[in-house]
Order: C-alpha cells, then structure tokens, then sequence
C-alpha cells in the first residue's frame, strides 16, 4: 500500500473541538457531526453532549461547544483542510479573532503527537485553559491522558465548571 500526501498509513485517533454560537448553534453543530461523519478518511466513533458557555473574548453570544472522536486515515494537515472546508460550507468568516462564528472545528488531539506547524497546533494551542473543552472531551474519553501526561481529571478539577451549562445529549 503507497502512502499519498492526504493518507496517513494506519488508522488514528484524533478529537476535535465544535463550538458555533451564531445562526442556530445547535443545528450548526449537528450538521457538522454529519459533515464529519460523511467525510472521505474519516470515521466519527463519539459526540459528546454540548455545553452552553460564555464566549472568550469580545462582547457576543454564548457558545454552544462540544467535542467528537474520530478515527482517521487522514494526515493532521489534511484533516485540518477538510474541517477547514466544513467551516466554509456552514458559512464560517474569519474576520475577528475570537469573535463569533457559525462554527469553529479545532483539532484537539491527533493520536499522541504533538504538532507545530504554521497552520497547527496539537495538541490545540488552548485547551488545556478551557473548560468548555475539556468537559466534553472528557465526556467521550475519561480516561484520556495528555501527550505531556496531565489527564482530563486533572485539568477538570483545575478549570472547573464556571460560565459552564451542560445541555442534553446530542442526537445524531
């Protein structure tokens, strides 16, 4: 089998962080997870159940976030490349750092790696200062360590649950 430029060789686990908190958030993110799933390389294994939360930085509505496990055959860059396009295809603009969005897919976790390019950050850049990540993600994997060895445990029990509302599980 010949390795291309977009297939990894074997299968990886990899967690993505879902956040919208503008044009009906939670259909938003539902649409996504089906985005996802019908995605070529890729195959979703978890949804977690969303979370309301109050939105970092400038003055907007609250996020409706969430994370997904999936498994992938993708390289990191091209997984990015595909979220990327699902963002586009729901009308995401990218005109303000932190501001709202119609969706925001992060790549949280790509197998153990750590990545450092100039287009990607993983283990994402932030989510070990965000709760609205870390209670989902540790929805869908409890037991989850970190590529530098904290747990999710851990870091719930330093972030806590403040500007946090879980909703009801996601149906998809």
């Amino acid at each position: 089998m010949n390795k291309t430029a977009s297939q990894a060789l074997t299968p990886t686990t990899a967690y993505i962080g879902l956040g919208s908190n503008l044009a009906s958030p939670m259909q938003q993110l539902t649409e996504a997870c089906k985005a996802i799933r019908h995605s070529e390389g890729i195959t979703l294994e978890a949804i977690s159940p969303w979370y309301q939360s109050v939105a970092v930085g400038p003055e907007q509505p609250d996020y409706i976030n969430g994370a997904v496990k999936i498994t992938t055959t993708l390289e990191p860059e091209t997984l990015l490349d595909t979220l990327q396009a699902i963002e586009l295809a729901h009308g995401r603009e990218r005109k303000i750092h932190w501001g709202p969005r119609t969706l925001d897919l992060d790549i949280l976790l790509y197998g153990d790696q750590q990545i450092n390019t100039d287009r990607l950050t993983v283990p994402h850049a932030y989510m070990c200062e965000r709760n609205f990540v870390v209670y989902p993600l540790a929805d869908i994997a409890p037991n989850l360590t970190l590529p530098n060895g904290t747990t999710l445990t851990q870091l719930k029990l330093n972030l806590g649950e403040e500007g946090l509302r879980k909703l009801t599980k996601s149906a998809i």
